[in-house]
């Protein structure tokens, strides 16, 4: 079993906030890949389902964002798991929209979801850093989070979720770095090659040429002139 949080705050209000779109992962994994119905359990709303050959949770907590560690700490400690068995999603000010990176530890960099979870369960959980970029001021972060995305946001956003949806099998086998090519796939496709259709290839065009210049009538030389000297100084004057 491993458990899959979801950071946000409950309710329509704030629903499409940038600061929920660790619950926007959830919904999307859990209707692509044929999850239970979502159920209130562990003080946040829970799902359960496979993902490749892992049982998983899906937790969105419905403690608000600054006590999000208790409802995971309580569902990690109700199925005996360890923090190395939790993935959390979050949004990521210090990452550029539609950027996505996964991280194994480290500090909560002052992310009030990240720093309840470290008082509940300590730092050796695995992180899904959702950046949604920053507003440039530090004191206008709390405004910029429980703002809704702008309609301008929504194509990228939607090709994240939907990158976070096709990686999340790979992200419970362990492999990170196929879930971030999933995520690429679909925020960063690769381009085609490209190249003109129907335009004929230089190869092509050789033969052509060749033959045009072969089917052209060859000159005839002029005759060489016979006349004396004399003859054609006087044919110069006349």
């Amino acid at each position: 079993m491993l458990i899959f949080a979801g950071l946000g705050n409950p309710g329509a209000k704030y629903a499409g906030n940038r600061h929920n779109i660790g619950f926007m992962a959830l919904d999307r994994i859990a209707t692509d890949h044929g999850f239970g119905p979502w159920k209130a359990r562990f003080q946040g709303q829970a799902a359960e389902g496979m993902l490749g050959g892992e049982k998983v949770l899906l937790l969105k907590p419905a403690t608000f964002m600054n006590l999000s560690g208790q409802s995971v700490g309580e569902a990690m400690r109700f199925f005996k798991l360890e923090a190395p068995d939790i993935t959390v999603f979050h949004d990521e000010i210090d990452l550029a929209p539609g950027k996505v990176r996964v991280k194994d530890g480290g500090g909560h960099a002052g992310h009030n979801g990240l720093r309840s979870l470290h008082q509940h369960i300590g730092p050796h959980y695995t992180r899904v850093r959702m950046g949604v970029g920053h507003p440039g001021h530090k004191d206008a972060v709390p405004g910029y989070v429980l703002h809704d995305f702008p309609k301008a946001d929504q194509e990228w956003l939607d090709d994240v979720l939907r990158g976070c949806s096709d990686g999340a099998p790979h992200l419970a086998a362990g492999d990170s770095g196929k879930f971030q090519n999933a995520v690429a796939l679909r925020t960063a496709p690769p381009r085609s090659s490209g190249g003109q259709k129907g335009k004929p290839a230089a190869k092509d065009a050789a033969p052509e040429a060749t033959r045009a210049h072969a089917e052209k009538p060859a000159e005839t030389p002029p005759e060489p002139d016979a006349r004396s000297a004399l003859q054609k100084l006087v044919d110069r004057f006349r």
